[in-house]
This record gives C-alpha cells, structure tokens and sequence, in this order.
C-alpha cells in the first residue's frame, strides 16, 4: 500500500512539472515572436484550430494523436512533449534532492526559467533580457527566505564568471555574447560561487566538444558562432544537482 502510494505522488509530481512545462512550451514559441503568451488559448501554429482541454494533457497526448494535429493533421514537433517529460523528470529530481518545501520549488523555478533560456537561445541566438531579470527576482527572493548559499556567496557568485567573460569579451570581440554574461551573472546570484564555477566549466567543456564536432563534420567555419546559452544551462542544471559531489570529486585529486 506504501508503495502504491509513493508511485501515485511521483505521478502527480510529474504530470504537475510536464503540466508547467507545457505552458513553458508555449513561452518558448511566443516570446521571440513578441506575441503575448499570457492572454490567448493554444492552437495549431499549422491550421489555427484552438486546441480542446483534452487535447492539452502533457506528454501522452501527443502519442494519442500520434503527433499530429487532430483538425489538420499537420506534424507536430516531438520536442513538445520532449520539453513536458523533460518538465516531469526535473520535478521529480528537485523533490528528491530538495524535498517537498520551498526549496525543491524555487529549484524548479530556477530550471523553468534556464529551459526557456536554452531552447530561445537555441532558436534565435538570443536571450531575452525578461528571463534574466526573473532569474535576479528569483535569486533576491531565495536569498531573502535564506534558501540555498549565504548571501556572501551569491554576491561572489553575481561577479566570479561574468566579469571573465565580460573582460574576455572585450579583449577578443565575440568571445561571449552580451545575454551569456548576463545570464551568468543573475545565475550566479541564485547558485552562489562553488556552482557557478562548476557550471561555467561543465558549459565549457561540453561546448567545446561540441564546437569541434561542428567543425569535423563541416557544420560551421571557424569563424562562425553557435549558442553557447544552452551549455550554460545545462551545466547550471547538472551543478545544481550535483555540483557539490563534482567539486568535492575533483578537489578530491588534488588530496594525496
């Protein structure tokens, strides 16, 4: 009985986290597009039929439909229900890493947010100054009901990555790009200095390897540019769950 009661919480979290995602889905769309993604029902971006209530259940609607429209029957990408699932999984981590309190939420908040980011930035090459401003709200906010790093750490933190990159930027024109630094700087406000260090590494790390695949399989020219936003989201992702274990692990090499 226990765990026929465990499971149905671990449903309920991540239908609530794939459920917040799915609006997030129609942020993603809108926000570059300057149309409003407060007011104004879902619809076909293909036919513009406005969708039924039932036809907006995360994730296992989209297999219903079998990916189409129900009225057109025009393809619908799977990266939305990718971003739904992916919405369900990061509430799940959250509560079992930070529990069932205000903690686990501003976590859930935080990678909302960096979702949006990442998926914008991959899309336009551009990150909207909005969603580091509500990055900043929510670290002063975190910070203010003592959640996570003292404030010491989130003040070093704010400057610890994005000057470099700042000073960097300067010294080599197009090194980073203006919403990068910004994005770093309201992040590290919210994740305080140890993380935000493991973040900006893992982002380089990735992004490296990433930039000499592009380059091996001809994709891009060495002077060409690629979003770097969603490496650095996804580095802030993974530190937040395991930046702690990475950096003792790493520093860990050093002890003899």
């Amino acid at each position: 009985m226990i765990y026929i009661a465990e499971i149905f919480l671990y449903l309920i979290v991540f239908m609530a986290g794939a459920g917040v995602f799915s609006f997030l889905n129609v942020v993603i769309y809108r926000l570059p597009k300057k149309i409003s993604f407060v007011t104004g029902r879902s619809h076909c971006p293909s036919c513009d039929a406005t969708l039924r209530w039932f036809d907006m259940v995360p994730v296992f609607n989209w297999f219903y439909l079998r990916g189409k429209c129900r009225d057109c029957g025009a393809r619908i990408s799977p990266r939305y229900p990718a971003v739904e699932a992916l919405g369900g999984v990061l509430a799940l981590l959250c509560m079992h890493y930070f529990g069932e309190g205000a903690e686990a939420i501003a976590a859930f908040a935080f990678l909302a947010v960096l979702t949006v980011v990442a998926f914008i930035d991959a899309d336009t090459m551009e990150i909207p100054n909005g969603l580091v401003i509500g990055i900043l709200i929510l670290a002063i906010l975190a910070g203010a009901c003592a959640l996570g790093p003292a404030w010491k750490d989130r003040l070093i933190g704010l400057v610890c990555v994005s000057v470099p990159m700042l000073l960097l930027t300067l010294a080599i024109p197009g090194a980073f790009g203006g919403g990068d630094i910004k994005l770093m700087a309201a992040a590290g406000l919210f994740l305080g200095w140890k993380l935000c260090l493991v973040s900006m590494f893992l982002a380089v790390v990735a992004g490296g390897l990433y930039g000499i695949y592009l380059l091996a399989a001809r994709k891009k020219g060495k002077e060409e540019h690629f979003a770097f936003g969603p490496f650095l989201c996804v580095g802030m992702a993974v530190a937040l769950f395991w930046g702690e274990r990475l950096l003792d692990w790493y520093l860990g090499l050093f002890r003899f």
